[in-house]
């Protein structure tokens, strides 16, 4: 059985050795958050998809995008598209699991959206049909994924690519990259609170604690008995 220092340190060095090459993608973190902030202020919406763990950072990233990473900002439309479990079972009952995402993105998406697909290995077949299906409706695609090449990455406009062979690692570093990215569209949207945000209301002032049980007698012309 390995000891655990040694897992610490082999997980370490396999982190420490994607780092270097990760900080390439600097230019294009940049320039995708300032992509979604314009594309998402103008009424655009982000759509957003992955399997597994990938899932679980999809959604990670909308939650942030839809509520708010630092400081207070307007809402901005994200979904992903695994949450849907009713029409992710659905369409995968009706249509196979290849068509998952697919049919979600022809249902909501619009020319001008973008949509992002998580993938460690950047073959998953449902993520693939999903980039098909997104640049057929005039989605822009963007893919996060492992080492390339990769059919993923091929199938989309753009693709940040993880170099590493250790898929723990690869997902890391995409969830770096997805608060990278919130950081970069927040810093690129107009400084402030939501302007159209509901104000949150007062708590109500605190009052004496009544206990036991109130009840009305004759339809409400009796005196009420408390026990």
């Amino acid at each position: 059985m390995m000891a655990a220092d040694t897992l610490l340190e082999t997980h370490l060095a396999n982190l420490a050795a994607a780092l270097l090459p990760y900080r390439r993608h600097a230019d294009l973190l940049v320039r995708w958050g300032t992509t979604l902030a314009e594309r998402l202020t103008a009424g655009g919406r982000l759509l957003v998809a992955g399997n597994g763990g990938s899932a679980a950072e999809a959604q990670h990233l909308t939650a942030e995008l839809v509520g708010k990473l630092r400081e207070d900002r307007r809402p901005l439309s994200a979904i992903a598209l695994h949450a849907e479990t009713s029409a992710v079972t659905a369409i995968g009952n009706d249509y196979g699991y290849d068509e998952v995402y697919a049919r979600q993105v022809r249902a909501h998406g619009r020319p001008g959206d973008v949509l992002l697909l998580l993938s460690t290995s950047g073959a998953s077949g449902n993520l693939l049909a999903a980039a098909r299906a997104g640049r057929e409706a005039g989605l822009r695609c963007w893919a996060l994924t492992g080492p390339t090449p990769n059919p993923l990455a091929d199938a989309c406009h753009e693709a940040l690519a993880v170099d590493s062979p250790d898929s723990q690692v690869v997902q890391e570093l995409h969830l770096v990259s997805s608060h990278l990215l919130c950081e970069y569209v927040e810093a690129a949207l107009p400084a402030g609170p939501d302007p159209q945000a509901v104000p949150a209301v007062p708590a109500a002032p605190a009052g004496p604690v009544r206990t036991g049980v109130e009840v009305v007698l004759d339809g409400g012309a009796g005196r009420p008995v408390e026990a």
